[in-house]
């Protein structure tokens, strides 16, 4: 066949129907002729080998900082080895991020790999060169086999829908991981860290002093933590955001997790300093792990403000469902601020210090911000955005899965969580199966324990009489009648953060209750064809010609006669 001559491109039809969003041009209206102005792209990557070589030698400059502490760098008191970090990285050009929300999520597992990061950490080198490889190795040693790693470096993870639910506390190995830098590697025999800032007495504790129930009485919750990414892939399908693999990597409903802390109050510890003083209203929490921005490294920081610890609901915790904490949750010691978003959550925590306003740390003020509907990457200010503290109500479906084909006798068997925030908890869930005109509750007795801090998982046989594509519904109420938005539109925001709509998947049910449809499918079992995919035509006539002649005598022509 001779080559087609034209001017359009192989993937033509695909970039017309919205389908490679990525490559389509942008269109400039502003003038009397509308003009194309393509999207960026990405020249021959740059190395000034003289500047990075002028820097030092990366060994001596990143080198260990404590004995029994390997991965971390401490940035926040040296400000010269910030400056020399970013000479180092404006000093040469990266590869672009893939693009996965107006183009193709890879089909893996890990999905996405984290380009960025892994050259960021070998850049810098010294105490950070060995990071990417060894927190994947922490991953394979920890993590259940059957998890799902939307983002290998730094590690982004969560269960299998059918395993997300399966038991009501979620064991160590299936606990979603959400990390921003790797993993530090810490032995408890040589750890610390230091309460400062506005206290009185600032101090140093060991993991000893810690568990020390003489001075410290101890702490046991169960508590939810929940990433306020959970549910994320909703709006990228619909509504794609701002974002590269790191910040908005496409999680699914499994960003959550419940598991049985234990610890002491943090209220207790800054009592045991003497106190906050001055103006001191706010904690800000220091993680061990190296986290970029902007072409700058720092420590992972935020805040929390006093009156969350002052109502003891901040834990220092080091052990996680009756074992010590592991590596990739933060071991030795980690925090966990009850009801609010995971990321306040910090691990691997080597310094709390009081400050008198919330912290202007990145992951603070620039991160985990919650925009208006009409602001995106052209307007949008930080200030624009509400940080994200306490998580809202919210809700999912673990089984079916969505595009998925039920075959059932009138009802469909759906199992899920659902969760609210700040001290809440879910007192009613709800299903529908029409998309949300009619709604049936969920049995209190196929609902898990109530508990102010944590989700509570469900199971329900959900009526369903009609056939075809139908939308299954959920919705919870929390204990303060706060419910869900309807739909994903209405949660949509810039930041992709948060989707709190009502969770909506579509599946194709097959009500066997019906006589046509039952014999039908007992002929697919007799003759051994799979049902499935139903796109896939009927192999067989579905109706005899003698019952086909029939019904026309019996019922008239197809057109009706000129009588």
């Amino acid at each position: 066949m001779p080559a087609i001559k034209t001017a359009n491109r192989p993937d033509e039809w695909k970039i017309e129907q919205g389908l490679s969003g990525a490559v389509l041009p942008v269109l400039d209206m502003t003038g009397p002729k509308t003009k194309a102005i393509p999207p960026q792209e990405f020249g021959k990557l740059t190395k000034d080998e003289d500047a990075i070589k002028a820097v030092g030698d990366r060994n001596k400059l990143f080198k260990a900082e404590r004995k029994g502490w390997k991965g971390y760098v401490e940035w926040e008191k040296y400000p010269e080895k910030k400056a020399a970090a970013h000479k180092i990285l404006t000093s040469q050009t990266f590869p672009p991020n893939p693009e996965f929300q107006l183009g193709p999520i890879p089909g893996t597992n890990p999905v996405l790999p984290g380009t960025h990061w892994k050259m960021w950490h070998h850049a810098i080198g010294g105490e950070l060169d060995a990071v990417p490889d060894d927190s994947w190795k922490l991953v394979l040693k920890e993590k259940h086999p059957d998890m799902l790693h939307l983002l290998q470096f730094p590690y982004n993870g969560e269960p299998p829908k059918r395993l997300v639910t399966d038991k009501e506390i979620t064991p160590n190995s299936l606990h979603f991981v959400r990390n921003h830098g790797g993993i530090p590697i810490i032995d408890k025999e040589n750890y610390s860290f230091t309460l400062d800032g506005l206290v009185a007495k600032p101090q140093t504790f060991t993991l000893d002093d810690l568990m020390d129930e003489s001075r410290f009485p101890r702490m046991e919750k169960y508590v939810t933590i929940q990433c306020s990414g959970t549910r994320r892939i909703e709006q990228i399908l619909k509504y794609p955001g701002q974002g590269d693999e790191v910040p908005q990597a496409p999680w699914a409903e499994g960003a959550i997790g419940t598991a049985k802390y234990v610890g002491i109050s943090l209220k207790k510890v800054i009592k045991a300093c003497g106190g906050l003083v001055g103006e001191g209203k706010h904690l800000e929490l220091y993680g061990a792990d190296t986290y970029f921005k902007d072409d700058k490294t720092m420590n992972y920081l935020v805040s929390v403000p006093w009156s969350k610890v002052k109502a003891n609901e901040v834990m220092l915790a080091w052990e996680m469902n009756g074992e010590p904490l592991p590596r990739i949750h933060g071991y030795p010691l980690r925090v966990v601020v009850l009801g609010y978003i995971g990321a306040r959550s910090v691990k691997w925590l080597y310094r709390i210090k009081a400050i008198e306003t919330p912290s202007w740390a990145p992951v603070q003020s620039q991160e985990y911000l919650y925009f208006p509907q009409q602001v995106g990457k052209h307007n949008f200010k930080l200030t624009d955005g509400i940080q994200i503290q306490e998580m809202p109500v919210s809700s999912a479906i673990m089984s079916p899965w969505t595009k998925q084909v039920v075959v059932h006798n009138g009802a469909i068997r759906c199992k899920g969580w659902a969760y609210s925030g700040g001290g809440r908890w879910p007192e009613r869930v709800e299903l529908s199966a029409d998309g949300g005109f009619n709604w049936y509750t969920v049995p209190l007795s196929k609902l898990s324990k109530k508990r102010a801090w944590t989700w509570r998982t469900w199971e329900m046989d959900l009526p369903c009489d009609v056939e075809g594509w139908v939308e299954i519904v959920c919705r919870c109420w929390d204990n303060a009648l706060n419910t869900q938005p309807p739909d994903v539109r209405t949660a949509w925001n810039w930041g992709l953060h948060v989707t709190s709509s009502c969770h909506r998947i579509s599946v194709y049910s097959v009500n066997k209750t019906k006589p046509l449809t039952r014999a039908r499918m007992d002929e697919f079992d007799e003759k051994g064809v799979p049902f499935g995919p139903i796109t896939v035509p009927l192999a067989w006539p579905s109706q005899g010609w003698d019952e086909y002649g029939e019904f026309w005598k019996k019922n008239g022509p197809r057109d009706a006669a000129d009588e």
